[in-house]
């Protein structure tokens, strides 16, 4: 069994590990204190998109409902503050990094393609498609496709 708040990838692979750490271990944090500050660094604001797949297989159903880094992260702000207003049966942190999953990060150049998924009810049951790129000489995030089903079809 896997343990959940292990990064896969050992240290020596510099870019999986470090963008693990990014869009596991940092968001997650950042969403429980639901403290975008922890995150802001992590995301390229300029041509930013994110694809809203609505939990639809069907692409035809999916919106670019987050035309902007800022329409992103006043989004994840509600869901974080609603989520902390939540009451839970078991510890929240280990539920979701139980839930979440990215052991799959392609990477062109500068450019990867970096699948997150979440398996759990206690967050949500879904699965990310997160595009980073290198910037400034770090890994951060450019957009996602997200919010869709876990498994797919």
């Amino acid at each position: 069994m896997r343990d959940p708040f292990k990064n896969p990838f050992p240290a020596s692979d510099e870019a999986r590990h470090s963008i693990w750490e990014m869009l596991v271990h940092r968001d997650i944090d950042a969403f429980l204190a639901a403290d975008w500050s922890k995150v802001d660094d992590d995301f390229i604001e300029e041509g930013f998109i994110g694809i809203d797949g609505r939990r639809e297989a069907n692409p035809d159903h999916w919106r670019l409902n987050f035309p902007t880094l800022a329409a992103y992260r006043d989004e994840w702000l509600r869901q974080a503050q609603d989520f902390q207003r939540q009451t839970f049966a078991e510890d929240p942190r280990t539920a979701i990094f139980t839930a979440t999953t990215l052991e799959d990060i392609e990477i062109n150049g500068d450019v990867a393609l970096v699948r997150k998924k979440f398996d759990g009810s206690i967050l949500r049951a879904d699965g990310e498609r997160d595009r980073c790129r290198k910037h400034d000489g770090r890994w951060r995030i450019a957009g996602f496709t997200g919010y869709l089903p876990n498994p797919m079809g």
